[in-house]
């Protein structure tokens, strides 16, 4: 089942136990606008070469849109449409005044050069300003993108309507980006986990944790679950994998991937097949990276207690059906690893106000966000008598569908 499909299954199964009306149901559906353009841009050799961009904003009832834009050779829409919708949900999940969008550019961004990828970013730009803004759309990083990526859109997008820089988050810190945002999702992960692990009674340093992805999310929330006193048992990426049952020292990881580029040849634990890692022996398993990684061939083989959803749609429909049964903790994704969007929203106000936060403020208030927004789903938990992913749906998905309601949407 692709993403947009376990997207729609999820969300009807949220509107089910909410009793929507089926019309608002259909409305909720629907995006906002779908938003796609032609990028043609000289090379550096001086050939032309064009690219398909797109942006799809699904739903501004309770604020501005909000979500990455992606730069891969195989930006598939509908699973774009489905970020886009669970951006929607993810927001309104922790409380933060956004709707949801996702975007993207049909590219391989290892194939251009950095003057390349600039002149792509900045015909895109022309292409969408006047359907993106501050209080209307506001884009961010996704995968292929980063900080430079967003100077590029804000310089750009300001040549048309002054100095914005609230138009885009994940910018650098010389140009209004936040202190903190980089670690943000790893350490949202790490709080949302917390909170799991205190209403069952135990703590991160009482428990073992296998990893799945090393790139900016994965090594956080290795970085801080193994400064807390959390056990590091095994972490892959697509360089490979690595294990050690008495615990992976992480800094030294950290620096033999900065040096080497790889997790192969760590003389600080074993090598292992990255595809055993989601089955590896631990308490606690934190998939970082693709989604679809747990799925009905593997399920069943999971020794985990509690699975942390820190990538998007990590876990297919019927993998989930098979992990619950076996008493897995699945914590979802729409709220474990909202940390990012959180922080997000922290740097347009700051952008917006003219007046930066130091980053234990940041960091604070993320964690004050992360916790508030576990105790709702809980809660959600409770009154409908379902677990923690239709908690965290019927949650966002209800304050979404009351703030349409509100707005004076008409069945």
């Amino acid at each position: 089942m692709n993403a947009l499909a376990a997207t729609n299954r999820n969300f009807r199964h949220a509107s089910r136990l909410l009793g929507l009306d089926s019309k608002i149901e259909k409305s909720l559906l629907i995006p906002f606008r779908e938003i796609k353009v032609e990028c043609t841009i000289p090379k550096d050799d001086g050939s032309l070469v064009s690219y398909i961009g797109f942006r799809v904003q699904h739903d501004n009832a309770r604020g501005p849109m909000k979500g990455g834009i992606r730069y891969h050779p195989e930006v598939d829409p509908d699973e774009v449409n489905a970020l886009a919708q669970l951006m929607t949900w993810k927001t309104a999940v922790v409380d933060i005044p956004y709707g949801g969008a996702k975007g993207g550019i049909g590219c391989n961004p290892k194939d251009l050069s950095k003057s390349e990828l600039e002149r792509l970013t900045r015909v895109f730009t022309q292409k969408i300003h006047d359907l993106i803004g501050i209080h209307t759309d506001v884009p961010a990083p996704d995968m292929g993108t980063n900080a430079q990526t967003m100077a590029w859109i804000l310089d750009e997008y300001s040549k048309f309507h002054g100095h914005s820089p609230a138009i885009v988050t994940g910018k650098p810190i010389d140009l209004g980006g936040s202190l903190g945002r980089e670690a943000a999702t790893g350490r949202g992960v790490v709080y949302a986990t917390e909170a799991l692990l205190a209403e069952h009674g135990k703590s991160i340093k009482d428990l073992t944790f296998a990893i799945q992805g090393f790139g900016n999310v994965g090594s956080w929330v290795a970085r801080l679950i193994h400064e807390k006193g959390g056990k590091v048992v095994a972490v892959s990426d697509i360089t490979g994998a690595v294990k050690n049952p008495s615990g992976i020292d992480i800094k030294e990881l950290l620096k033999h991937k900065e040096r080497t580029g790889s997790l192969k040849d760590f003389n600080g634990g074993d090598s292992m097949d990255a595809r055993e890692l989601l089955v590896h022996e631990c308490d606690v398993l934190i998939p970082c990276a693709l989604g679809g990684v747990l799925n009905r061939e593997n399920a069943a083989d999971v020794k985990a207690k509690y699975i942390i959803e820190a990538a998007n749609h990590p876990t297919d429909p019927e993998a989930d059906e098979i992990l619950c049964k076996k008493g897995v903790t699945i914590l979802p994704d729409i709220y474990a690893n909202a940390g990012g969007v959180t922080v997000s929203y922290f740097e347009w106000v700051q952008n917006i106000q003219g007046f930066m936060w130091d980053e234990e403020k940041v960091n604070r208030e993320l964690k004050r966000y992360m916790t508030r927004g576990f105790q709702n789903v809980k809660n959600m938990c409770k009154s409908h008598d379902c677990n923690l992913r239709m908690g965290a749906f019927t949650l966002g998905v209800n304050r979404v569908a009351r703030s349409t309601v509100l707005r004076g949407w008409e069945a």
